[in-house]
């Protein structure tokens, strides 16, 4: 039960009452913060919302079903905009070898690091990445996440990337929850090409990227642009070939140099430039002047001890969007929890509670290219709503592995409650 109670005489589907609203509108100040307030839902969207006393009538005579929030936060449906989901086995023995002294490229010689997870999601059954993937996603689901973005990029061949994809797809179905998917088969060049860049550049542009666009697979597509991962000029040609396709486009940028990733992301109008530790001022007034957004991923900075901070005082200088992220891979952010990210986005990267909240609702569905339809609460998007059992809005950042969650309402509709 949900505590509702059916009533006729109706104008919505259904309204919460008693509850303390956090909108995180983009106009509004702060978070956006409604106590004693109240929101109503029709066809799977916000009909209204405001304080409880601006109801036009008693509550009873407002909808169909009336749902007691019994006090609680209730916050829009947490977005996570960058994943990696999807993968065979995990690199636990990895992260065991590196802390007896083990280097990377040692790793890598014995078949380790990246290629061991391309190895791993090629010998999978697609059916068995889908029950992997869904075990990582359920625990982002209990903590309030309701929209996902999942990127394929351990596959690496034009069949086990299209799996990918494919499973990034089921698990829109199998569960309740928005997954936006993006290509990433630029992640890395496969063992196969090995001294042959150039061929497999190619056959991303000329073969893969039109085979995605065909089967309609992908929102987005992504590109590793790093010293070790792929250089300017190869990026320059994929995202070209991206955006020609129609494509949205964003970046892994600047996470271990800076190579001019964050400036050619905005150069190309990309939705987000991820990462960007070493990012130079030059890219940070190109992702202003672009609207780019600044996706930082606090989980890969603690879990590869990275000392260079992101340039946080010039993305506030300049009111670039901050999204926040698990990053959630087997490598270098092996985290299937948005809440510890967004406690470590506050420790790490000294952003306040109301940063982070806004980088996780509003600001990340700004990253997924979604904010006119999710991210906030405002009449006429989506009822995709979180329920907090907490009496301040700032404990969903001060806790570190508890999680607050009481309910999480998609659609207007209940898929789980622990009242």
């Amino acid at each position: 039960m949900h505590n509702s109670t059916e009533t006729h005489n109706t104008q919505w589907d259904a309204l919460w009452v008693n509850v303390n609203l956090a909108t995180m509108a983009i106009d509004a100040q702060g978070c956006g913060v409604i106590r004693e307030g109240a929101i109503a839902v029709t066809d799977g969207r916000v009909a209204w919302l405001g304080e409880a006393a601006e109801l036009p009538e008693q509550p009873a005579r407002c909808a169909t079903r009336i749902y007691d929030g019994k006090g609680q936060w209730l916050t829009p449906g947490l977005v996570d905009c960058h994943t990696h989901l999807v993968y065979g086995g995990n690199r636990a023995n990895e992260f065991e070898m590196r802390l007896k002294g083990v280097d990377y490229e040692d790793i890598a010689r014995q078949g380790g690091g990246i290629r061991a997870t391309v190895t791993a999601t090629r010998n999978a059954t697609e059916n068995q990445l889908v029950e992997l993937a869904a075990s990582r996603l359920q625990p982002l689901l209990a903590e309030g996440v309701t929209t996902v973005e999942i990127k394929s990029g351990y596959g690496l061949s034009l069949d086990t990337e299209l799996t990918m994809l494919r499973v990034a797809k089921t698990l829109s179905r199998r569960f309740p929850v928005t997954v936006s998917t993006t290509f990433l088969g630029a992640h890395a060049v496969p063992e196969e090409f090995e001294g042959r860049r150039a061929a497999y550049v190619q056959l991303l542009c000329e073969q893969m990227l039109p085979a995605v666009a065909k089967y309609k697979l992908a929102d987005a597509v992504d590109v590793f642009c790093e010293s070790i991962g792929f250089s300017i000029s190869e990026t320059e040609k994929i995202l070209t070939a991206a955006t020609q396709l129609g494509f949205n486009v964003k970046l892994h940028a600047d996470q271990l140099s800076d190579t001019g990733g964050a400036a050619l992301a905005a150069r190309f109008n990309a939705l987000s430039a991820d990462h960007i530790e070493y990012a130079s001022l030059t890219g940070v007034e190109a992702m202003a002047k672009h609207g780019t957004v600044a996706v930082l991923l606090p989980g890969a900075f603690y879990y590869l001890r990275e000392s260079q901070l992101p340039p946080i005082e010039s993305l506030n200088a300049l009111n670039v969007p901050i999204a926040i992220a698990t990053d959630s891979n087997p490598g270098s952010s092996p985290s299937v929890s948005l809440l510890l990210m967004m406690n470590m986005a506050c420790t790490l990267f000294a952003l306040t509670p109301e940063q982070v909240l806004r980088g996780v609702t509003i600001n990340a569905a700004k990253a997924l290219g979604l904010h006119d339809q999710l991210g906030s609460l405002d009449v006429g998007k989506r009822a995709d709503f979180a329920l907090w059992n907490i009496q301040e809005l700032a404990e969903l950042c001060y806790w570190m592995g508890a999680n607050h969650c009481s309910a999480v309402i998609k659609g207007g509709v209940y898929v789980l409650n622990k009242n």
